[in-house]
């Protein structure tokens, strides 16, 4: 595939210093936990049991031997629009790949991919096909992990879905496809609706799409649905994340940046606040976390919400190629209302394990899903 634009890439190693890791450790060596809420549980934010027997974990984290699984992959900077982006790309062994750009989550990175990457680049090596087989980018979002520091505001879903099309476009790929969660999912859907030519379609595990108002919208809603909407005034109930980082991102950054185990406690997402559902491994929820305190990110990840929340929105149709992978413990999307937003939805899975970081906690079956989707062998 031959490039019109390509790009000027920076070849990137992640390297974090001894003095950078001592430094942590010191943070955490000296940690003052608040006083417990009365029962130290879940119910009004992160428990200092949680976080005690996190901090040891985290004083006993490898970060070299982590450092070297993510340089394992070749890594790049390019500069688009203004900003220089990271990104992870793997070309496949296998002849005629597809195309795949993985756009990631809050409070996620480029890392909640390292154990999808060689699954989709060469699915033979798992039992699967060649023809199967994709080319893999994998960037940090302006704001996220490597990707700092951000140059300039401005960074909504829909130019950060711009810049990857620019950045797609200047490694030589002409056509191309992508999958997506959470805040990666909402990039994707930006994507469709740029819908590039060559754009193959996204795949993604989430579509977040609500009532509209309209009581016919009711009328077609299954069963399952209604759990789908319980879930969503839960989610509410807890997510005050949202609120914070969309309108005081600085001050949120503050503490964020300054002591690990805000960082830590913030980051209770990946926990699922607590409600006994998440399948991340503290290990790799420690890597994640790890990963935005070396490259200071808080900031960055912080007012991208503010971003979001200042851009004027009206509501738009995606039209592309569209496939919808739902987990059991994520947010349901409720496909009445995803329809009516997304009229060209093609493929619908259902998997009865797994969350809202389902590549960190299955990644057989995200890899696999997206497989069925690009192949064309789902119908919806």
């Amino acid at each position: 595939m031959n490039s019109t634009a390509s790009l000027a890439l920076r070849p990137f190693t992640v390297s974090v210093t001894d003095a950078e890791i001592a430094d942590l450790q010191d943070r955490l060596a000296r940690t003052r936990l608040p006083q417990p809420a009365p029962a130290d549980d879940w119910t009004t934010g992160t428990p200092n049991d949680y976080l005690r027997e996190a901090v040891a974990a985290w004083r006993a984290f490898d970060w070299r031997a982590a450092e070297a699984r993510i340089n394992a992959f070749p890594h790049f900077v390019a500069e688009i629009d203004g900003q220089d982006i990271h990104f992870i790309h793997v070309r496949s062994p296998h002849e005629g790949a597809t195309p795949l750009l993985l756009a990631h989550t809050y409070p996620g990175s480029s890392v909640d991919y390292l154990d999808v990457i060689d699954r989709l680049v060469d699915p033979v090596a798992y039992g699967g096909r060649a023809e199967d087989a994709f080319d893999v980018v994998v960037p940090d979002a302006p704001g996220y992990g490597f990707s700092q520091p951000v140059t300039e505001g401005g960074w909504t879903v829909s130019r950060v879905a711009a810049a990857y099309d620019r950045l797609m476009r200047g490694l030589g790929y002409d056509s191309y496809g992508v999958h997506g969660s959470d805040n990666g999912a909402m990039v994707a859907r930006e994507l469709g609706l740029l819908d590039p030519q060559g754009f193959l379609g996204l795949h993604v595990l989430q579509l977040f799409s609500f009532p509209s108002g309209d009581a016919s919208e009711f009328e077609r809603l299954e069963p399952a649905d209604y759990a789908g909407l319980e879930h969503m005034k839960w989610f509410q109930s807890v997510g005050g994340y949202n609120t914070m980082n969309a309108s005081r991102p600085q001050t949120v950054a503050v503490g964020l940046s300054d002591s690990p185990i805000a960082l830590l406690a913030y980051s209770e997402l990946f926990n699922s606040f607590g409600n006994g559902t998440s399948l991340v491994p503290l290990e790799k929820i420690l890597l994640e976390v790890s990963v935005t305190w070396f490259a200071n990110a808080a900031a960055g990840m912080s007012r991208s919400y503010f971003d979001n929340a200042q851009a004027p929105s009206e509501p738009q149709v995606n039209h592309a190629r569209t496939g919808v992978a739902v987990f059991k413990d994520d947010f349901q999307t409720i496909r009445v209302f995803a329809e009516r937003d997304n009229d060209n939805i093609v493929h619908w899975s259902r998997f009865d394990e797994g969350g809202h970081f389902a590549a960190l906690e299955r990644p057989d079956l995200v890899a696999g899903d997206i497989r069925a989707f690009f192949a064309g062998s789902a119908t919806a």
